[in-house]
């Protein structure tokens, strides 16, 4: 009886769906002429519809899946914040004795639709690590890192302040890396598709960070950013989990940072 129940409703829904497909290409005639017969269709006229109509789907199914994926960034925030505030306590004692200053920083970043937003971080650099340089990335065996600042940066324990931002809605978990306005504006002019990044919300961990190394070369920052590309249109549940778990074993190794 169950199965016929959902045999009948299935079907139900089949069919409303077809009558109003049915509907659309019906609009999508021309209207009959003088001597009382219909013109033929115009294709580009159902060709633009049903594209319309398939866009649509993709949209809404998109649609769906930001919402549950803000969902799941809220829970696993607040999971990992508090199973994280041992471990960011201890870190702080330790940046508070090897290092005047203070234990976190804030850098602003580019996000969503190139709205910025203040990142955080915990502060493994000396305090004038830019003052002479000004604005670089980070380089292998950086001298301007603070004591255990380097292996704090391989397990990646400077990114956990990130998850306040995630909960602020500023970040999600997984995501293109959020960039500095400046090399937002640089890379920009260097890279045609780099713009595009900011069409999704930026995360703590991404498809570019787990599966490619740290960046050296504007070549680096090309293939990311075909990694970022590729996420942002193949981006489901069930990426997002294999990318979160993917991160996991890169910070245990202490890959993937400087």
């Amino acid at each position: 009886m169950v199965k016929v129940k959902s045999l009948l409703g299935f079907s139900f829904i089949v069919g409303i769906i077809g009558f109003i497909t049915f509907f659309l290409i019906q609009i999508s005639y021309a209207q009959p002429g003088n001597e009382g017969h219909v013109v033929v269709p115009e294709p580009g006229t159902l060709a633009l519809l049903s594209t319309g109509f398939v866009g649509w789907m993709v949209q809404f199914a998109r649609r769906r899946f930001l919402e549950f994926k803000r969902i799941f960034d809220i829970f696993a925030a607040s999971i990992g914040m508090i199973i994280a505030l041992p471990v960011v306590f201890f870190a702080a004692i330790v940046i508070k004795i090897v290092s005047p200053g203070p234990v976190f920083y804030r850098q602003e970043r580019v996000g969503l639709n190139g709205d910025t937003f203040y990142i955080y971080k915990l502060r493994t650099m000396r305090l004038d690590a830019e003052t002479k340089s000004g604005p670089m990335w980070a380089q292998k065996d950086d001298p301007r890192l603070i004591r255990f600042g380097g292996m704090m940066r391989k397990m990646h324990l400077d990114e956990l302040p990130q998850l306040y931002n995630v909960i602020r809605g500023d970040m999600s978990i997984v995501g293109p890396r959020p960039e500095r306005p400046i090399f937002v504006e640089k890379l920009s002019k260097e890279i045609s598709d780099y713009p595009k990044r900011v069409e999704v919300k930026p995360g703590i961990t991404g498809l570019a960070q787990v599966w490619h190394k740290y960046d050296e070369t504007i070549q680096d920052v090309k293939k990311k950013v075909k990694y970022d590309l590729l996420y942002k249109r193949e981006m489901c549940f069930m990426a997002d989990v294999r990318i979160i778990l993917r991160t996991f074993i890169i910070s245990a190794r202490g890959k993937g940072a400087r």
